[in-house]
């Protein structure tokens, strides 16, 4: 039967192709009918949706983080069955109707047998053709094993070097990692030639992210190891501080500014079509008008002149427009939380903090240390 045959050779030369599009080709697949793109649609937003219910936020995370590695597990294995079902298909093709031949049961059975090159010989192939699928098929299975055990270590060296940078910022911008946090730890006169450096290092970093997460996106998925920390919210504060900064304007590392600006920008922005998170102009306000008059006299304090000004406002609400409606989505996409550009309280440092302390109720790392609070 000619059917059973198209049938299963459409199904190999799908997942084949998909696979080589998602770990082989190292660049955006801008075609949207992807069993990758509807694999991870369906079952990204139901996990999504049993995560809204967990009423704590560690428990929240803790599920969250889940998903990333186990969505990745979960696609080879999806991928390896359907594989198997087309090669069964094309071995029972032939002659169905001949009551010696194999049933579809035992032709998935020597496709799977074959697939995994066990070679148990209680199954064999009888015609040429047979034959010759079946080494098709153990060479395949031999390589997709191969592709996967390799694909693994590249996923996981792109979402370690992301964290680096990231675990960087509890001391340089605290825990969440805050624009005005950031600049206010930044604000002396050696400082600000260290923020012109930090600025640079994360125009790069941003780079490696838009590349890493074009080319896998599923790494996006991964969560970092605290739970107040992202790589969203880390792109965020620094979207915020260069903002700050190119409104300021008179401060030595503006242009820097600039140029780590328009590289996380574009990273938000190729991220979120990457998703098909459209950008939103609605939802929780990131800089009430009260966040931004204690923002304003933090930086005063620091040494930086915000001025209070129409012409500063527009200024600053303009470049907000050009990345925030992206951030939204990515956040509402990932359920992300963002950072705000200022805390409203006082938040000890992650690396100031202990489970041991915690739990014994005393923790001498969480002191204060006169070094990070010179200005």
């Amino acid at each position: 039967m000619m059917l059973p045959a198209t049938i299963g050779l459409l199904l190999i030369a799908a997942i084949l192709w998909e696979a080589f599009e998602t770990i082989v080709l190292p660049r955006r697949v801008t075609r949207r009918l992807r069993i990758t793109v509807l694999f991870y649609r369906l079952t990204w937003r139901p996990w999504r949706a049993i995560a809204r219910h967990c009423r704590s936020g560690k428990r929240r995370e803790s599920f969250l983080s889940y998903y990333g590695p186990l969505s990745l597990l979960v696609l080879f294995i999806f991928w390896a069955v359907v594989l198997i079902l087309g090669f069964a298909l094309m071995y029972w093709s032939q002659h169905p109707s001949d009551p010696t031949h194999p049933t579809f049961d035992t032709c998935l059975y020597l496709s799977g047998t074959t697939f995994f090159t066990l070679g148990l010989g209680d199954v064999t192939p009888h015609t040429h053709f047979e034959r010759a699928l079946a080494v098709v098929e153990s060479g395949l299975g031999f390589g997709f094993l191969a592709l996967v055990l390799s694909y693994l270590p590249v996923i996981y060296q792109a979402f370690s070097r992301r964290e680096v940078n990231i675990v960087l910022l509890d001391a340089r911008a605290g825990s969440p990692p805050t624009a005005g946090e950031l600049l206010r730890r930044h604000a002396g006169p050696h400082e600000l030639a260290e923020l012109q450096t930090l600025l640079r290092d994360w125009e790069r970093w941003a780079a490696e992210i838009l590349e890493s997460h074009i080319s896998y996106p599923v790494v996006s998925y991964f969560r970092s190891q605290h739970n107040n920390e992202s790589w969203l919210g880390a792109l965020a504060m620094i979207l915020d501080a260069s903002a700050l900064l190119i409104t300021i304007g008179d401060v030595p590392c503006a242009r820097q500014a600039k140029l780590t600006f328009a590289m996380c920008r574009h990273t938000v922005v190729d991220l979120a079509q990457i998703f098909y998170a459209a950008p939103r102009n609605f939802g929780p306000e990131r800089l009430k008008p009260s966040d931004f008059e204690r923002l304003r006299k933090l930086l005063t304090r620091a040494g930086l002149n915000l001025l209070d000004t129409p012409e500063v406002n527009a200024k600053l609400s303009e470049l907000r427009h050009m990345y925030e409606p992206y951030l939204i989505a990515l956040g509402a996409h990932l359920y992300i939380e963002l950072p705000p550009w200022v805390l409203a309280k006082e938040v000890t440092d992650n690396w100031r903090t202990s489970a041991w302390g915690r739990i014994s109720g005393s923790n001498p790392a969480s002191e204060a240390d006169p070094t990070f609070d010179d200005h």
